[in-house]
């Protein structure tokens, strides 16, 4: 079975947990020290399976976290029309990103900038970000995993031309950050500010095609 810890975390684990057992001979305050943030960096990047939803047109969220923007966009220059929703993840949130459609990985491009505050509105925009272009048929949905003021690591496992399915791992970023998702204008969004929403299972919005019955986010639980 595999353990429910992100690979990517391993290199950070392993060390600590050696220092620990090295400093609980040595300087058991010190080794006990170590092993409990070797706990918490266990507990960070870990990496829990999800119930996907199944049903027709719906769009997930790609990330564990709080929405702190459900805005339209207008005359952006990446997507022109629809809505951009952001989702906050605190070090207590999984960082594992999850794919919100089944599609093709059409661009993936890395771009630098700052180290501001997740949390604060103009992030998207300045931070230093890896952006990640979906496409499904005529729908093209856009990924941004955004660096917060700790975070100073994305990390992107797929690249242009995989095809993916809906609620596939596709990266994470570590120790806290912002990830966007901007959503075409062929979807009702039913994401709301303050919504806690989980990484592929959370529903965000619905293709107006699929809308005629009402769909609600999943409520989060804790992992």
């Amino acid at each position: 079975m595999r353990l429910p810890i992100a690979y990517e975390g391993w290199p950070f684990i392993l060390p600590l947990v050696g220092l620990a057992v090295l400093g609980l001979v040595l300087m058991p305050v010190a080794g006990w020290f170590l092993l409990a943030l070797a706990g918490f960096v266990a507990y960070f990047f870990r990496d829990p399976e999800r119930t996907v939803p199944t049903g027709p047109g719906l769009l997930l969220a790609p990330a564990d976290g709080k929405i702190v923007t459900v805005n339209p966009l207008q005359n952006n220059p990446v997507q022109p029309s629809g809505t951009l929703v952001s989702i906050f993840l605190s070090v207590f949130d999984v960082h594992i990103n999850r794919v919100p459609m089944s599609g093709t990985v059409v661009e993936v491009r890395y771009q630098p900038g700052k180290f501001l505050p997740a949390f604060q509105a103009d992030a998207s925009d300045l931070n230093e970000q890896n952006i990640v272009t979906l496409q499904a048929g005529e729908i093209r949905v856009i990924i941004r995993q955004i660096a917060g003021i700790l975070a100073r690591r994305i990390v992107c496992r797929v690249n242009v031309g995989d095809k993916l399915t809906r609620g596939d791992r596709f990266g994470l970023i570590r120790f806290g950050s912002r990830v966007d998702i901007l959503i075409p204008p062929e979807f009702a969004v039913s994401a709301r500010p303050g919504q806690h929403v989980r990484g592929g299972e959370s529903i965000l919005a619905v293709s107006f095609s699929q809308s005629s019955q009402p769909t609600q986010a999943a409520e989060a639980r804790p992992d």
